[in-house]
């Protein structure tokens, strides 16, 4: 196993930064706004030749556990005590503050080796504050600029040091094979048609929980886990960034990504919360399949359709989830009407799952997690082109085209291109006379006849050149 550094430090001292700089990646929301992360985000990081697990925490406060500020204290201190070393980090530039002292004394406390980590170094008189730094207590204080990269060198051996160097190489070599495997991951095309021909059970699976503010994404992410990975609260708009949180179910490898609730976009003013929803959105398009969180006492309000319209647009797998349902007087009756409105107001991804659930009482997880794993399966899905070319004989046979402008269009051949979503090439004569009509029908008679609900599936429209067209041509 690699070893774990948690960076932590009061809010706006640059944890996050320093976080992207040695994730290599820009992962973690950056702003000058104090406070911008919340949760505590774990991720494959690399120093020169040292391989380890970096952990983003919330801006360090004192204040009453029943508060915001405190509920991120508690998520930092539980990082604390995951860590195997501590980048304690100051702001060189402003210089000590009183809260650095006294969080100082919770990090003395814990017995972790620590490094006193002085950001910010490149500014104009940040001598002055990183002198101030040996009244910690924690040692030699290492100048850095997470923002330029400057002072990297001195922290790698500020690390050994910490750590010793059979700790701190000890693992080297299997760590940089899992942060391979890990870019591997990352970088696969999820489009590639040639990458899952079937089902492939032993890759993770990466889910994104997307939905409203406060529609309770954070509190089912956490009922599902069975740990209070993530913060939670009855305000709205706590979570920020998009936090993954590795998972396994019944054997089955998930990665989990919670995201920013997602408002109307006439109503975001603030730049923090714009990049919170950009964030989202790399979520989405980076997952398979997309958990979308409806509030059960307020669903289907316009929001939840976009973001809906955009998953299926995106070409991800959506399951609905009807949060709150412990709320509901008279469920059965509701679920009938949520079902019959999620049929009528979706039909871009007609049969899709939708499982009511209460994060708050663990009511539904399991039949929830059923529904992620046949959308999955029918989302890979591939069928024969001979089976196909059966089906679309019976088609022609039973409604045909129609004719465009006195001529008939005909179709000559369907085939499968790719998964992940289902696309088919349909080989015709007019491709640009084709009624969208027609395709239509196309689509959900394939979704019908090959039991491939809630999914979006593709249709491309082709025709084959006439080899002696141009040969006419120049005889005339």
């Amino acid at each position: 196993m690699t070893f774990k550094v948690a960076i932590i430090g009061r809010p706006n001292v640059g944890k996050s930064t320093l976080f992207n700089r040695l994730v290599g990646r820009k992962l973690a929301l950056v702003d000058d706004t104090p406070g911008v992360t919340r949760d505590r985000r774990v991720h494959a990081a690399k120093l020169y030749d040292l391989h380890f697990d970096v952990i983003d925490t919330a801006g360090f406060e004192d204040a009453a556990a029943s508060t915001l500020p405190g509920r991120m204290r508690v998520q930092t201190e539980i990082a604390i005590r995951e860590a195997d070393l501590i980048f304690f980090t100051i702001d060189a530039k402003s210089g000590l503050m009183p809260d650095d002292k006294t969080f100082a004394e919770i990090v003395r406390k814990s017995g972790k080796p620590v490094v006193v980590v002085a950001n910010k170094a490149e500014a104009r008189g940040a001598q002055g504050g990183m002198l101030e730094a040996w009244e910690l207590g924690l040692g030699e204080p290492i100048p850095v600029s997470a923002e330029h990269g400057q002072g990297l060198p001195d922290l790698r051996d500020a690390v050994i040091s910490a750590m010793g160097e059979a700790r701190a190489f000890g693992e080297e070599e299997d760590a940089g094979e899992e942060a391979a495997a890990s870019e591997v991951l990352i970088g696969e095309d999820i489009t590639d048609p040639d990458a899952e021909p079937s089902y492939d059970d032993t890759k993770p699976m990466r889910i994104a929980v997307v939905g409203r503010p406060n529609a309770g994404k954070s509190t089912l992410i956490n009922a599902l886990i069975g740990e209070e990975r993530l913060l939670t609260g009855p305000e709205a708009g706590i979570t920020r960034d998009s936090i993954s949180v590795d998972w396994d179910w019944h054997g089955r490898r998930l990665k989990l990504f919670d995201t920013a609730g997602m408002r109307r976009k006439a109503r975001i003013h603030e730049k923090l919360e714009v990049m919170s929803v950009q964030d989202g959105l790399r979520a989405i398009r980076f997952a398979e399949i997309v958990i979308i969180v409806l509030d059960a006492t307020i669903p289907f309000e316009k929001q939840d359709l976009q973001i809906a319209d955009l998953i299926i647009r995106e070409g991800r797998a959506p399951v609905i989830a009807f949060n709150k349902w412990d709320m509901i007087d008279h469920p059965q009756e509701l679920l009938a009407e949520l079902r019959e409105k999620t049929e009528r107001l979706l039909p871009q991804a007609r049969g899709m799952q939708a499982v009511p659930v209460s994060a708050e009482t663990g009511r539904g997880l399991d039949k929830l997690m059923d529904a992620v794993i046949r959308t999955h399966r029918v989302w890979n899905s591939r069928v024969s082109t001979g089976k196909l070319n059966r089906w679309l004989e019976g088609i022609l046979a039973h409604h045909p085209p129609p004719a465009v402008a006195g001529r008939r269009l005909k179709i000559k051949y369907v085939t499968q291109a790719k998964t992940r979503p289902p696309g088919f090439v349909v080989s015709c004569s007019r491709p640009d006379a084709m009624p969208q009509s027609y395709v239509r029908y196309l689509s959900n008679s394939l979704r019908e006849a090959f039991d491939m609900p809630g999914v979006p599936i593709r249709i491309a429209l082709r025709t084959s050149e006439n080899p002696f067209a141009g040969k006419a041509k120049k005889r005339r």
